[in-house]
């Protein structure tokens, strides 16, 4: 049957989605860009704050549309939604044919075969939501679908949380942490390099957790060195490593590796101690200031990426400024700012001094404003300097200019590189994946512009040749 695939949240979710695409394309199912010529529809969503899961409830209700004006027979919804809702959205959703959470995702073929069974014979599934305690993670033997640019793919380590953060709500969705081998992981990096892969993105909802069940016989550190001598994976990137837990020996690594880039997502949340602790986080203040100190010593031209939360339970006047002035000495590179989300089955949505929404709002705001001035200021050590970036293409705004990412960009979060002047070279020569040397000329607070100075070399030229 022909399948059209919607995949919300974050690059997690997203492995999960190639995942299953996987699956029902080793079945013979078709894949289709186009949702009215599909006779199954799968969204995948997200239910982690309020803002995704009425993401995931509209693009469910307009995909439904299609039952009545398009091809579709069946509609599945799969992911993070179901398995915090399964009950409710039974009821309230008569539409939805399926309901599949994150512990029964790669059972996905044999529950929509079953399904289809039903529909033909004229009986009736006992139920509609297939939800239990997650406790799956895939492996290099289970077939994932690459959806993205063929240069870069998310590599997802582990999966699930052990750590009980008052505010959220993944370790109920997504269970404990459950590890993958390093064996696993270097056969899959490997096939990826082999189809052209050369950024890979490590993701896990926690890095510093890998192996924790195994009592840390294998963990970060000794997955990361023989992940850096895989042949045509140029560069490594390390998303969500606690702060609290970033060992001397993973600097140490991230120092010495070239192929690792000089980047790390570290989610901060707060710098204030009591609301730290409010938020059952393990960081203090003083904590995170020597982290990053020691990084910042370690490997100078490091680049951090964070989150912080306003307006938690209990956060004063005095926090915010406290938070604002941290993260003005700080000087982290890029910082995501989120309004706190107060989520059912969390302590937090019990606490008291619950923040009103336009206090959140305005505290939001002006974080912002002084974020995009930190921002635009830490730019201006870029001012002149050649720097690596992998070509992504052309602009979305303009054919004119090529879009690209340095080594301390992650894939659409961090901004980009904008080439407004490819030189003597032709456009049609620079491919995406193509790795070049860009002077910088002009900056913005996200973005920088600048002229292409030489291509180092096509991904063509490692594709293949191992």
């Amino acid at each position: 049957m022909s399948v059209y695939f919607v995949s919300l949240g974050c690059p997690k979710n997203l492995v999960d989605s190639e995942v299953m695409l996987g699956l029902l394309h080793e079945k013979k199912h078709v894949l289709t860009n186009n949702p009215h010529d599909a006779e199954i529809i799968i969204i995948n969503t997200c239910s982690f704050i309020q803002a995704s899961k009425e993401e995931s409830i509209e693009t469910i209700l307009e995909l439904a549309q299609l039952k009545e004006t398009g091809k579709c027979k069946t509609l599945v919804v799969t992911g993070c939604l179901p398995q915090r809702y399964s009950s409710q959205l039974e009821k309230e959703m008569p539409e939805v044919d399926l309901f599949i959470g994150t512990g029964q995702y790669h059972k996905i073929v044999e529950i929509i075969e079953t399904h289809k069974t039903t529909m033909t014979t004229g009986t009736h599934l006992p139920h509609r939501a297939y939800v239990n305690q997650p406790a799956f993670i895939h492996s290099e033997k289970h077939a994932r679908v690459h959806t993205g640019p063929t240069y870069t793919a998310y590599l997802k380590i582990a999966e699930g949380c052990n750590r009980r953060c008052s505010f959220c709500i993944i370790p109920k969705i997504r269970g404990n942490v459950r590890s993958r081998s390093v064996d696993s992981l270097l056969k899959e990096a490997s096939a990826m390099a082999n189809l052209g892969v050369r950024e890979l993105n490590l993701i896990a909802q926690d890095l510093t957790e890998y192996g924790m069940e195994w009592k840390y016989r294998e963990r970060l550190e000794t997955l990361l060195r023989p992940l850096a001598k895989i042949n045509g994976i140029e560069w490594l990137r390390l998303h969500y490593v606690y702060p609290d837990e970033l060992s001397d020996e993973l600097i140490d690594i991230i120092a010495e590796e070239p192929k690792i880039v000089k980047y790390l997502d570290i989610p901060i949340q707060h710098t204030s101690n009591k609301i730290l602790k409010a938020m059952n986080r393990r960081l203090t203040k003083d904590k995170l200031f020597n982290v990053v100190e020691k990084c910042r010593t370690a490997i100078p031209e490091i680049v951090f990426r964070t989150s912080v939360i306003v307006g938690f339970p209990g956060e004063t006047d005095t926090d915010f400024e406290e938070l604002c002035y941290d993260l003005s000495v700080l000087r982290l590179n890029h910082v995501g700012v989120f309004s706190y989300s107060r989520e059912e089955g969390t302590p937090a949505a019990m606490m008291a001094d619950q923040i009103h929404p336009s206090t959140k709002r305005k505290r939001l705001i002006k974080l912002e404003r002084l974020l995009e001035e930190f921002s635009l200021d830490n730019n201006k050590k870029y001012l002149g300097k050649d720097v690596q970036v992998l070509n992504e293409g052309r602009s979305d705004e303009t054919n004119l200019i090529i879009k690209g990412r340095m080594p301390t960009q992650a894939p659409e979060i961090d901004g980009q590189v904008l080439i407004n002047d490819l030189g003597e070279l032709e456009a049609s020569a620079l491919k995406p994946g193509d790795m070049v040397t860009v002077k910088i000329t002009d900056i913005m607070p996200h973005d920088l512009l600048g002229t292409l100075t030489s291509l180092d070399y096509k991904r063509g030229d490692l594709v293949g040749s191992r």
